[in-house]
């Protein structure tokens, strides 16, 4: 038995993403000792859904987990479970330190359930219980404010930034100036892009893209020749919008000959229609990127440490997530919003 309750924001029906969560007890997933407890000190806001990534404190430790302790700070992404948790052997991608393209058994940290039975309730509360294999210790030097957004819109930029060899010699598009592309200017500078453009409907973002480090910014609604003036000038693009009507035969044509285009959003109504014309003559290559695995958020935390990166964050206390989601529909944050939990507070209802 423990000696603190499980509470948090609770969404029960579809006006939850309204603004209607409701403050409730709720029960965690069956103890295992594989398991930590952790509590909650910060919680980010992500577009894919409304209560993934936190970060906090360990106050429980199962016998069998031996990288962390109490007291460890940690921070836990989008995903808490896959089948390297079961007895007998892991599938090929956990195996590989690649939990998150897992075939098997894709847990999320909210709306999910754990392969006990158990279910994933998210950030947006005072505690919450993970398997410790998803639980990344953050370093000294990052703040948990810092590091919450960084666990899952941070990561998923990181990520196919790193995969596909964004560095030195080569040039970098950013598709979206967002939560998510913010992270993908840093993250390309970072690692040592020779160059960095972003690529925007208008330049209401263009000084805060040269704040983070871009080099170059294209406005596509406002440049008539952008494409033919920028074609063949990229290596690698990461496409973090999610319209369905992006133009993407157009960011095709900013690539290079043997450059990849990354798909990171997820369009609600799918892939836009292409000509296949670039594919063939260009040979470029079209693929998509989820999430991170806890290797990848180490090796960025790693990054983050040496480089001096931080997101662009608002705090927000945790008793005012109702209205933090408002205001996150309406695309106000510049470029994050961190819900914070307030040291033993409680929720107004």
């Amino acid at each position: 038995m423990t000696d603190y309750k499980f509470e948090g924001w609770l969404g029960l029906d579809a006006s939850s993403a309204e603004g209607k969560m409701q403050w409730g007890e709720f029960e965690p997933k069956p103890w295992e000792e594989t398991d930590i407890d952790i509590k909650i000190s910060h919680c980010g806001i992500c577009g894919s859904d409304l209560h993934t990534l936190r970060s906090g404190w360990v106050v429980r430790v199962g016998s069998q987990v031996k990288h962390l302790a109490l007291g460890d700070r940690v921070g836990v992404g989008a995903q808490s479970d896959s089948c390297c948790s079961r007895t007998g052997k892991p599938c090929e991608a956990c195996e590989s330190g690649q939990e998150n393209y897992c075939p098997n058994k894709h847990v999320g940290t909210y709306n999910g359930v754990y392969l006990n039975g158990g279910k994933s309730y998210g950030g947006y509360a005072t505690y919450n219980r993970v398997p410790a294999r998803f639980a990344v210790k953050i370093p000294e030097g990052i703040s948990s404010a810092e590091a919450a957004p960084m666990l899952c819109g941070g990561v998923t930029t990181y990520a196919p930034l790193k995969h596909h060899g964004a560095g030195p010699g080569k040039t970098v598009g950013i598709v979206g100036l967002g939560g998510l592309g913010h992270f993908g200017v840093m993250w390309a500078k970072a690692l040592g892009a020779d160059k960095v453009v972003v690529i925007s409907r208008t330049n209401a973002k263009k000084e805060d893209a040269l704040k983070m480090g871009a080099d170059e910014f294209i406005a596509t609604a406002e440049d008539p020749r952008w494409g033919k003036t920028h074609a063949n000038t990229i290596d690698l693009i990461v496409c973090t919008v999610s319209q369905t009507d992006m133009p993407v035969q157009d960011y095709f044509n900013l690539l290079k000959f043997d450059g990849v285009f990354v798909q990171v959003g997820l369009p609600d109504d799918g892939f836009p229609t292409f000509q296949q014309k670039p594919l063939i003559f260009k040979r470029i290559k079209i693929t998509g990127s989820l999430i991170g695995s806890p290797d990848d958020i180490r090796e960025m935390f790693d990054l983050a440490l040496a480089k001096g990166v931080k997101p662009w964050i608002s705090t927000i206390p945790m008793k005012d997530a109702n209205q933090a989601i408002v205001d996150f529909e309406k695309g106000a944050p510049r470029y994050r919003f961190v819900l914070e939990n307030e040291p033993e507070a409680k929720a107004s209802l």
